[in-house]
């Protein structure tokens, strides 16, 4: 269990010593379980959001301890279900939350996510508007996405990983398939979805584009009718970052890593 009191311990110091500027979504920035500083960017959002049902959906939680939504859990005692694909990490995700929190509080589901199963989803869940949506599978991102509010789902902040290999602004996912995998022989650079993909999918549901966390991983939404204009319009978020782990492994920016892989096909949102 020492990775969970280091991340307990991690969260208590950055939270601790940050500066909050409401309208610099970087200062808002913290990890105890994330891994880019969503933990404190979905933190003042929800401190912000006109009401609250105190409860999240997760797909992509891996093993409970590395995720966007284990600080909800384990220090805001949200109630909520992570879903992950891979059965071992979900089978460690029930042994720490069990540790870390009550199971009755969170349901971990072991589940490959695509858009035919969705339905599955809306039958667990208690709200159709959880406070916090969070999505990142690397892969069928957008279509599970746009299946998951096709069928009655409307979080009041969604949180979804994009591929900064894409660029800042052609609206591009990789075409569909049900049992995707990142794959080696494409450099584990074909996945998801552009951040001006998300941007665009997200506007046209009446979401507000708050920011991309500075390690260039997460992009951040919010349902619009959920929080105050002015909150909103005096946010300058950051538009764009590059991913840091990819920038560090191809020792380039994201127009030579798309180079890679332009000759494959993409599908414009």
């Amino acid at each position: 269990m020492q990775r969970i009191n280091i991340s307990l311990s991690r969260g208590a110091i950055a939270s601790y010593t940050r500066s909050i500027d409401l309208t610099d979504p970087q200062s808002w920035e913290f990890s105890a379980f994330s891994q880019n500083g969503e933990d404190g960017i979905i933190d003042v959002l929800l401190s912000q959001c006109k009401s609250r049902n105190r409860y999240f959906i997760e797909i992509g939680s891996s093993d409970g301890i590395e995720n966007n939504t284990s600080y909800l859990g384990v220090v805001k005692k949200y109630r909520g279900i992570m879903i992950e694909g891979n059965h071992n990490a979900s089978n460690e995700c029930d042994l720490n939350v069990a540790y870390l929190c009550s199971k009755d509080f969170i349901n971990c589901v072991p589940m490959f996510v695509n858009q035919e199963n969705v339905e599955k989803i809306k039958k667990l869940s208690l709200y159709l508007d959880p406070d916090v949506f969070s999505l990142d599978i690397d892969g069928m991102d957008y279509y599970v996405a746009k299946a998951i509010m096709e069928i009655g789902f409307r979080p009041k902040i969604f949180v979804v990983e994009y591929n900064s290999a894409f660029g800042p602004e052609n609206p591009l996912t990789v075409e569909y398939q049900n049992n995707f995998i990142a794959r080696p022989e494409h450099k584990s650079l074909y996945y998801g979805v552009s951040l001006s993909g998300w941007k665009k999918f997200f506007k046209n549901l009446g979401y507000h584009f708050i920011t991309v966390d500075t390690n260039g991983v997460n992009a951040f939404f919010v349902d619009s009718n959920k929080f105050e204009q002015k909150f909103l319009k005096d946010i300058h978020g950051l538009n764009f970052a590059e991913n840091g782990l990819q920038s560090l492994r191809f020792r380039d920016e994201w127009k030579a890593q798309f180079d890679l892989i332009k000759h494959l096909k993409f599908v414009e949102i």
